[in-house]
């Protein structure tokens, strides 16, 4: 498997999850 294809798999998903949370912190707070 490609290095880079797996570094922005991973930064996206990371960036997926961030904004998931940031979601939720805008609904809980």
């Amino acid at each position: 498997m490609d290095m880079t294809y797996l570094l922005g798999l991973l930064l996206s998903l990371g960036l997926l999850v961030y904004l998931m949370v940031d979601l939720l912190k805008a609904e809980w707070f």
